[in-house]
């Protein structure tokens, strides 16, 4: 990849790109870094704009951290929240953060003479004392705090916004002090948190501090991609679930995906851009886009089986052939099932899914919420693409 690929795509901001490109035109050896607090277990195609790019720098043989937030994890970033967010024990974000290693390794390496390397915000934000706290905050107004669209919006909406809320910006920006990062990079929506950090880094090191901002990634629903509405396309999904939801996205995000969310070279994807333009089927564009995120994510011959699955199941109306099989002992209740089978992340989307007529046990709508189901080879369909077998 050249240069001019390497700092725009895949880039919404840089602050700011003539210090970086002068990095760069010098060779010099940087220490970036990507913090994710761990809302949850799942790392996403959203997330995945920002690991492709630590891949491309990475082999250019700079120094990648990936940080995990288990303090600031705990505390709930506000950014893009109209309401404060439920704080998450220090034991539920370790617990969340277990797969994050083996699933960011699908971009970065974390092994090797320039090996990726994990660390945790908790280290150095444990050690904070209320006097250091203190001083820290002298770095900021109050009138900077209040700048950010969501408190804005929490304002007018008379909302409340709490104390530790507004300290998030600063606890994120120290973690860029303390790792002595020459860059830091993630998505818009944490552009104001690594300014922060930028601000940090001078005036407490007067270090230069280069920001990266990535642009987001839309889910299905046309809104930012999110764990929390539930419109992700995670990057350890099964194949014919991923490709589903790659051809269930808007037809006006077919472009976009391609650009930030595969490999495929710009040339080729200015082709598919001219097809649109000229009237080809989007379905058409959008099935090669499928093809390519699973063959990424998995291999050529999963997303080749998944695209036969998928014309099977809504073109002829048929049934996946290698459907999930799962082992009871006699009657259970369907939500508790799907559950432990690991098809539905939780006992409430699962009642939600029933009560909106999402749920099919051999064809049949159920209604119940209180369901059983018998060991019997019965197919469970869960909306469009998800199925198990029970047994």
């Amino acid at each position: 990849m050249d240069q001019k690929e390497l700092l725009t795509r895949g880039i919404e901001e840089i602050y700011t790109k003539t210090e970086l490109e002068k990095w760069l035109k010098e060779d010099k050896k940087l220490k970036i870094y990507y913090g994710v607090d761990p809302s949850g277990s799942i790392i996403h195609l959203g997330h995945a704009v920002i690991l492709r790019k630590l891949r491309d720098l990475q082999k250019l043989g700079h120094k990648i951290i990936f940080l995990i937030g288990d303090f600031t994890g705990t505390i709930g970033d506000p950014t893009d929240r109209t309401a404060v967010r439920q704080p998450l024990t220090r034991e539920q974000v370790l617990e969340n953060a277990k797969s994050y290693r083996e699933q960011a390794s699908k971009f970065i390496d974390f092994e090797g003479s320039n090996k990726a390397e994990i660390k945790y915000n908790s280290e150095w934000l444990d050690k904070l004392n209320f006097k250091e706290i203190i001083e820290l905050s002298a770095n900021f107004t109050v009138q900077q705090l209040l700048q950010r669209d969501m408190f804005e919006k929490r304002i007018a909406d008379s909302k409340p916004i709490h104390l530790h809320e507004f300290l998030y910006p600063l606890m994120q920006g120290y973690d860029a002090v303390s790792l002595e990062a020459d860059v830091q990079i993630g998505g818009t929506d944490q552009t104001f948190n690594m300014l922060a950090g930028r601000q940090l880094s001078k005036q407490l090191k007067n270090k230069t501090n280069v920001v990266i901002s990535c642009p987001l990634l839309e889910g299905n629903d046309g809104r930012k991609m999110s764990k929390s509405y539930n419109n992700y396309m995670g990057i350890n999904d099964e194949p014919f679930d991923m490709f589903g939801k790659a051809m269930a996205i808007n037809d006006d995000l077919i472009i976009k995906y391609f650009i930030l969310a595969t490999d495929v070279p710009v040339g080729q994807i200015k082709e598919y851009e001219k097809d649109l333009e000229l009237g080809v089927n989007p379905r058409d564009i959008k099935a090669k886009l499928a093809f390519e995120i699973v063959k990424e994510m998995h291999s050529e011959i999963a997303a080749g089986k998944a695209a036969e699955e998928f014309d099977k199941v809504f073109k002829e109306k048929g049934k996946p052939t290698d459907i999930p099989e799962f082992k009871i002992e006699g009657k259970r209740k369907l939500v508790d099932v799907l559950v432990e089978a690991k098809i539905v992340s939780s006992k409430t989307e699962v009642r939600r899914l029933i009560e909106q007529g999402g749920v099919k046990v051999d064809d049949t709508v159920i209604k119940d919420i209180d369901y059983e189901i018998e060991p019997n080879g019965q197919i469970v369909q869960i909306g469009k693409r998800r199925f198990l077998k029970v047994i």
